[in-house]
């Protein structure tokens, strides 16, 4: 076989010792056979390196820093979600920072479908066929923040020591290729209790630490495996009542039941009252909805955010688990008509929308956890929803915006244009019905009128084009996904007084 290969062949003592005493090689059965032409294929495959070499051996280098035979040890496990491989790096590293405590970190190349395998595989293979060997550590660069991104551990080994114990921990991410679905740490040590109390303390650190506290996630509905799979960090909106238009004594309803019960907790607990809340905010497309979800997350910085929307909705039950983890929170269910039908419009059954009522139901009196749930349909929701408290407590209706709340939407989206009280009268005349993304869209389009006449400000000449484009019937659908009366019915668009989403 060349001098650069050496292959082990089981010896006749070997083979009595595996076989019994007695047994000829053509005694054997088909399975045994099998057996030794996989052992025999395998030793051709994997060779074991010559004397010299030995720095690479995973075997060896794990036998040198515990002071015995790995596969003697127990191995003691525990598993994460796949988004939280930077919150297991963090609990890890900190861990290790504690009086008395050191480790060597060091990787592991040579192995394809590794995710497939356990620690207890792995040391198999790596000490009888030479499988595996010692390499570079396998990273994953993974945002942390809508600013950050941290160099997290996907693949290594922590050779560790707490005193006199010596120990090995793996700490593997999600690989998709390899169908690992999870984050996973196994721990190598010479006592089970020690390895139990390693995972516990970790535990305890991955909370602590989360980073998902206090941030604003949504969930994209991607695969796992690009970045933290399905979160995407958002920056949390500076919204302030002067950036809100809604009628009188509306947004004093609403803050009351989510922020006014968030300043008052320790009060509220102390009554005896529960924390738990939902609030359900309803009304034709393009009023404000989104718009009011975002200012009431300019007020609660110290709440974590999960928003759901569209078919990421699906996600309600991890949602509720993170919500639950990082009090407070918040879990916003956009446009939840699409799911939470009442079942006589829902044509059956709805088992999404008994999940979420579970959800809601699961969360204990003293959990600190909103619910903010937007409808354009607020007539096909599930009456469940609000049969009970804690569910939705608080109904509002955003409605199209008046006279006074047309002018006032003018003037915020058109501050910096000039526009005089003469213009100003006209539009709201002219836009009587007509919605707050109606009113943002024009004060843009104008600018755009004026920027394309190479004018150096915006005219009420603009202002009065971009209001006849807007309402003529060459603009039907527009007009329609603006909410102007009289279009022809189209699917609605996202909800917005402003952005439509939470940047």
């Amino acid at each position: 076989m060349g001098d650069s290969q050496h292959v082990e062949i089981m010896s006749s003592d070997e083979h009595r010792a595996r076989y019994g005493a007695g047994r000829e090689p053509s005694a054997l059965s088909m399975e045994q056979i099998g057996e030794l032409f996989q052992e025999f294929l395998m030793a051709v495959a994997r060779p074991k390196r010559r004397d010299g070499d030995g720095s690479r051996d995973l075997s060896e280098r794990l036998r040198e820093h515990l002071g015995s035979t790995p596969g003697d040890r127990p191995v003691v496990k525990a598993a994460y979600p796949p988004y939280d491989l930077p919150n297991v790096h963090l609990a890890l590293e900190r861990w290790f920072e504690g009086a008395g405590r050191s480790y060597e970190l060091v990787g592991m190349r040579g192995a394809q479908h590794h995710g497939e395998l356990t620690l207890g595989d792995i040391l198999e293979a790596a000490d009888r066929y030479d499988r595996f060997t010692v390499g570079a550590v396998d990273y994953a660069q993974l945002p942390v923040s809508p600013d950050a991104e941290l160099a997290c551990v996907s693949c290594g080994f922590y050779l560790g020591a707490e005193g006199d114990e010596r120990f090995a921990v793996l700490l593997r991410g999600p690989q998709d290729e390899y169908g690992r679905d999870k984050v996973e740490i196994e721990v190598l040590a010479g006592e089970k209790e020690f390895a139990d109390r390693l995972l516990a303390e970790i535990d305890i650190l991955v909370r602590e630490l989360n980073i998902f506290r206090g941030q604003v996630l949504s969930f994209e509905g991607s695969e796992f495996g690009h970045g933290l799979g399905p979160f995407r960090f958002h920056r949390r909106p500076g919204l302030t009542r002067d950036d809100i238009v809604l009628p009188d004594g509306l947004l004093e309803r609403v803050e009351r039941q989510v922020v006014g019960v968030a300043r008052r907790r320790a009060r509220l607990l102390a009554a005896g009252q529960h924390l738990r809340r939902g609030l359900l905010l309803y009304g034709p497309p393009g009023t404000g909805k989104t718009h009011t979800l975002r200012y009431l997350l300019s007020h609660l910085p110290e709440f974590t955010v999960v928003v759901l929307s569209g078919t990421s909705i699906d996600a309600i039950g991890p949602a509720c688990a993170l919500a639950r983890m990082l009090q407070p929170a918040l879990v916003v269910l956009e446009d939840c008509d699409l799911i939470a039908e009442a079942r006589d419009h829902g044509g059956g059954e709805q088992p999404l929308l008994f999940q979420i009522l579970n959800e809601m139901d699961g969360l204990g009196d003293d959990a600190d956890v909103a619910f903010l749930l937007t409808t354009n349909r607020a007539d096909l929701l599930e009456p469940a929803l609000a049969q009970r408290p804690g569910r939705v407590d608080l109904a509002v209706e955003i409605p199209l915006p008046d006279a006074d709340g047309r002018a006032r939407l003018l003037d915020l989206y058109g501050s910096g244009l000039g526009l005089g009280k003469e213009i100003t009268d006209e539009v709201v005349a002219r836009t009587e019905g007509t919605t707050a993304s109606f009113t943002r869209e024009l004060v843009r389009r104008s600018v755009l009128i004026a920027a394309e006449r190479e004018a150096p400000r915006t005219e009420a000449e603009d202002v009065r084009a971009a209001l006849d484009e807007l309402l003529s019937d060459h603009d039907r659908l527009t007009r329609r996904l603006l909410g102007v009366p009289g279009a022809e019915d189209v699917e609605d668009v996202e909800d917005c007084q402003g952005d439509d989403d939470f940047e």
